[in-house]
């Protein structure tokens, strides 16, 4: 009932277009997964091997529509929206990465999918990356996108970017300061990390306002930020104890964005690399460039 309302006021605020435009394939269902302490909303459609889709911050599952149609052909497609976040539940602690990994571990035992393709977009990395750790014999192979992995690789100097500011933006009096103005602060994220804003459409941006002017979003948002220094220790104690992982590793990084500095990360933490750049992008790789980075994808999970 809870996840019904929601999406009826989502409709209501939103123009036919836009509520067009993030529609999954009708062969999509959706469903409410309780886990771990919270509830998971989680998209699947298609056939074959299992694929999931992890989002990230500034976004919902929603953002891999178009990757879904197409992978959907030949792959069992899986999008959850993180703890927190879209219309999953909004829990008030559990926030670290390894702890999110247990909540993909509920997902699929809840579909029963014994093995996956990971493929993961920004904070979405951070938890693939824990799951994959804790689980490495079930990710068959590793797509992470345009995101740093707290405490592995050059985790220290990134922090110092000062674009990276809202990495230590939280607490009550934040989430005071955006209480109304979530569109105002979101804005900031999708024009500063885009290398051309405007493919960043105005629908999209009404579009996942809405979600994050839900009760409890923004403060999930700031949390999972918050979490960052405790997924940086679970990571450097894990490196520590000699983890790697051995799956095939994609590493994808925004031209005007992260670049290949997604490969010097992933190879200090795994031993079968891939490097890739999505061209003509910044940040937000599905809204700049989606045929390249579909492209990209496919081609990985494809072995080529």
């Amino acid at each position: 009932m809870r996840h019904s309302l929601i999406l009826a006021f989502l409709f209501c605020i939103a123009t036919p277009a836009l509520a067009q435009s993030f529609d999954f394939p009708k062969e999509f269902r959706t469903q409410a997964v309780a886990t771990n302490g919270t509830t998971i909303h989680v998209r699947v459609g298609g056939q074959g091997p299992a694929v999931v889709l992890l989002h990230g911050y500034g976004e919902t599952g929603d953002m891999w529509v178009a990757m879904a149609r197409e992978l959907m052909r030949d792959h069992t497609v899986i999008v959850p929206d993180l703890r927190g976040m879209g219309l999953s539940s909004k829990p008030a602690g559990g926030f670290d990465k390894k702890n999110q990994a247990k909540d993909l571990e509920g997902v699929l035992a809840s579909l029963n999918v014994d093995a996956i393709d990971l493929v993961a977009h920004d904070i979405g990395n951070m938890v693939a990356f824990a799951y994959a750790a804790e689980h490495p014999s079930r990710v068959t192979r590793l797509v992470l996108i345009d995101a740093p992995v707290p405490g592995v690789g050059p985790w220290d100097e990134i922090l110092k970017n000062p674009l990276l500011w809202h990495f230590r933006f939280g607490g009550p009096d934040m989430e005071r300061l955006v209480a109304g103005r979530e569109r105002i602060y979101l804005d900031r994220f999708w024009n500063e990390f885009s290398a051309t804003p405007a493919r960043f459409t105005e629908a999209a941006r009404e579009h996942y306002a809405a979600f994050y002017a839900l009760p409890g979003a923004m403060h999930s948002g700031f949390a999972q930020f918050a979490a960052f220094d405790q997924d940086a220790v679970d990571n450097r104690a894990w490196l520590a104890a000699g983890g790697k992982l051995a799956m095939p590793v994609l590493a994808l990084g925004g031209e005007k964005s992260f670049g290949l500095t997604m490969a010097a990360v992933m190879r200090a933490a795994a031993s079968n690399v891939t490097e890739g750049v999505v061209p003509d992008s910044g940040h937000w790789i599905m809204e700049e460039n989606p045929v390249a980075t579909v492209k990209l994808v496919r081609e990985f999970l494809e072995g080529h």
